[in-house]
């Protein structure tokens, strides 16, 4: 286990029960090992467990076979009478999102690969890279993208003609 907190150093947090292999796929059992958790819409710690629940999280590949990390995680119950959120799930940073069924570093991989290919080019590249992904997830990857920052315009305007040679204008 020793070994699997040097190839996966997301996981250096959690608590690896079982590592085991099923039909092409390496799958990790593993739970969450803090105390408790902070409530996302407040920020009050708590330590009051609602439930737990398994989440199934794909992760990059190793050895070219696909890796499936079966988290167990847990709600809690927000101890701020305040808040909106009566209870939350735990997130484990650098690992799992909101909703999220892929790591967050299968997510940055797959969205270089969608930036550098595209659509049909980047799915069959990431079959082949044992992280397949449709065409469709990937141009939805792009497009969740924040746009770039705008930066100072160096041209301000342009000129055109509405009568050859007469009457000039300019664009602002």
């Amino acid at each position: 286990l020793e070994v699997l907190s040097f190839l996966f150093p997301q996981l250096a947090g959690l608590a690896v029960e079982r590592v085991f292999t099923a039909g092409k796929s390496v799958r990790i059992q593993a739970r969450t090992s803090s105390a408790g958790s902070d409530c996302p819409a407040c920020g009050v710690r708590s330590i009051r467990v609602h439930s737990r629940y398994e989440r199934r999280l794909a992760d990059t590949a190793a050895g070219g076979q696909e890796i499936l990390i079966l988290l167990q995680v847990r709600r809690f119950f927000c101890r701020n009478d305040g808040c909106t959120a009566i209870t939350f799930a735990e997130q484990v940073h650098g690992l799992s999102s909101r909703y999220g069924r892929r790591s967050s570093a299968l997510s940055e991989t797959l969205r270089a690969v969608a930036l550098a290919l595209g659509g049909r080019a980047g799915a069959r590249l990431s079959g082949r890279l044992a992280c397949p992904a449709s065409r469709s997830t990937l141009l939805r990857l792009i497009r969740a993208l924040p746009d770039p920052a705008a930066g100072t315009p160096k041209v301000l305007g342009d000129d055109f003609a509405l009568r050859r040679g007469h009457v000039y204008g300019t664009v602002l």
